[in-house]
C-alpha cells in the first residue's frame, strides 16, 4: 500500500486546512488509519486515529476540539481537517495505514503502522 499525503502549506494562526491521504490500493477499507507529525528537533508524536470501520477516533489533547480526522473508503482516502491552527502546530504530518481484522479498534502508537505516507509540510505563522 502506498500513501500520498497532501493539502499542507502556509497559513496564518487562526486559519483552516484539510490534508488527504490517499491510498493507492483498496486495502484502505480494512485498515486503521492515524495522523502523526514531527516539528523540527522533536521526535514524530501521534496526532489522531480512526478505526477501520471510521466509527472509533482518538486525539492527542493537544488538537481535541480543533481536528477532525475522517475517511471515505470508497475513495480509498483519508483526511484531517484542522481548524484554529495555532504556531505549535507546524510540523511535517503524515498518514500512516495498516490494514487489521479489528474493525473498532483505535491506534495511536506508531509501532502499529507499517504503510506511511511522504508527509506533508504545514507552518503555521503568527
Amino acid at each position: 500500500v502506498q500513501l500520498q499525503a497532501s493539502g499542507g502549506g502556509l497559513v496564518q494562526a487562526g486559519g483552516s486546512l484539510r490534508l488527504s491521504c490517499a491510498a493507492s490500493v483498496r486495502t484502505f477499507s480494512i485498515s486503521a488509519m492515524g495522523w502523526f507529525r514531527q516539528a523540527p528537533g522533536k521526535e514524530r508524536e501521534f496526532v489522531a486515529a480512526m478505526s477501520r470501520s471510521g466509527g472509533n477516533t482518538d486525539y492527542a489533547d493537544s488538537v481535541k476540539g480543533r481536528f477532525t480526522i475522517s475517511r471515505d473508503n470508497a475513495g480509498n482516502t483519508g483526511y484531517l481537517q484542522m481548524n484554529s491552527l495555532k504556531p505549535e502546530d507546524t510540523a511535517v504530518y503524515y498518514c500512516a495505514a495498516f490494514s487489521t481484522v479489528y474493525s473498532a479498534h483505535v491506534y495511536s502508537a506508531p509501532s502499529f503502522y507499517n504503510y506511511w505516507g511522504q508527509g506533508t509540510l504545514v507552518t503555521v505563522s503568527s
